[in-house]
């Protein structure tokens, strides 16, 4: 069986703005790649890492260079050897699973020996702005989205968080630091936001300076982001973080997610499933992997400013197990 591989790019806009401490999006480029013998077609989506230096263009060409691979039969086990973690391994890895439950009459959950998955709550982001705009924002989407994220940015974080809390004074709240608190009193900071009711702080300090969480105590649980890509990364994380945040792009796919949930979990971390901005194709196969995980961030679609048509259907913040033909 020959099998052929494409890669294109395509770019869909951001409803409004995505803003965090590194800026602003107006629209994502993802890339989207297809495993086809003439018969079946496997579909994947990614996005580009963009803080790893990755870009749309690097990761189609990653895609397009394990052609030969593919074509001679490699599966996705043979996808952690020939190429690194990151959103080229992901799109090709959820374009194999695709191709192959396709092949299989067999839904992908079956595949991955899962159980037959539920629905989700996903986490609403807030992107970052100024308390007042953080606070109106909030209480927009407070009775559709009880989980509501924050992206914060250092200076001025208390505040955002109770403009947040006064507009969604129900909702339970994380937060994103993206790296913001490096150079902050982390545990001051985490004790103040604490009385407001947040229930986690993403990637308080920057990715590599990980030791400077050493001795914090914090009273709401740190997780690993940006300094947590997958299994490789585990030992590193051991007292410092409480959680994961475990996204298909950063893993490198489906495959090696579910081992970093299983392993991170072995360890007593809690697990997190987030996602970059993408469509429904992107977010699918992550709504497997976060089954079992204790916080779900899979808002991707929801942040676009449309999605594919049919896309995952989604009732405020409570996500369906997608009904898309590739990865029903």
């Amino acid at each position: 069986m020959k099998r052929d591989l494409t890669a294109t790019i395509e770019r869909w806009p951001v409803a409004g703005a995505f803003t965090i401490s590194r800026g602003a999006k107006t629209h994502v480029d993802v890339v989207v790649t297809e495993v086809g013998d003439g018969n079946t077609v496997g579909r994947g989506e990614a996005t580009a890492i963009y803080y790893h230096g990755e870009s749309a263009e690097s990761v189609r060409d990653a895609v397009l260079a394990q052609a030969e691979a593919i074509a001679d039969g490699a599966g996705r086990q043979d996808l952690l050897r020939l190429m690194p973690r990151g959103a080229a391994r992901n799109a090709l890895d959820a374009a194999l699973w695709d191709f192959e439950a396709k092949r299989s009459g067999r839904p992908v959950w079956q595949l991955a020996g899962l159980a037959a998955p539920k629905p989700l709550t996903t986490a609403y982001t807030i992107s970052l702005a100024d308390p007042e705009a953080m606070e109106g924002r909030a209480r927009e989407v407070a009775d559709s989205y009880p989980l509501l994220k924050l992206k914060l940015a250092g200076e001025g974080d208390r505040e955002r968080v109770a403009a947040v809390r006064r507009g969604a004074p129900h909702a339970r709240l994380i937060v994103d630091a993206n790296e913001a608190w490096t150079g902050r009193d982390v545990a001051a900071e985490a004790t103040a936001l604490a009385a407001l009711g947040v229930g986690l702080i993403e990637q308080p300090v920057a990715a590599g300076q990980d030791a400077l969480l050493d001795g914090v105590r914090s009273p709401v649980p740190l997780c690993a982001d940006e300094s947590c890509q997958d299994r490789a990364d585990l030992d590193r994380l051991a007292g410092r973080y409480e959680a994961v945040n475990i996204k298909l792009d950063k893993a490198g796919g489906l495959t090696e997610a579910l081992a970093l949930a299983a392993e991170a979990q072995l360890r007593g971390l809690d697990v997190m499933v987030g996602c970059m901005l993408s469509t429904s194709l992107g977010v699918a196969p992550a709504f497997y992997a976060a089954q079992g995980a204790r916080w779900v961030d899979l808002d991707g679609p929801l942040l676009l400013a449309k999605d594919r048509d049919p896309g995952i259907r989604f009732d405020g913040g409570l996500m369906a197990a997608p009904t898309l033909a590739l990865w029903g």
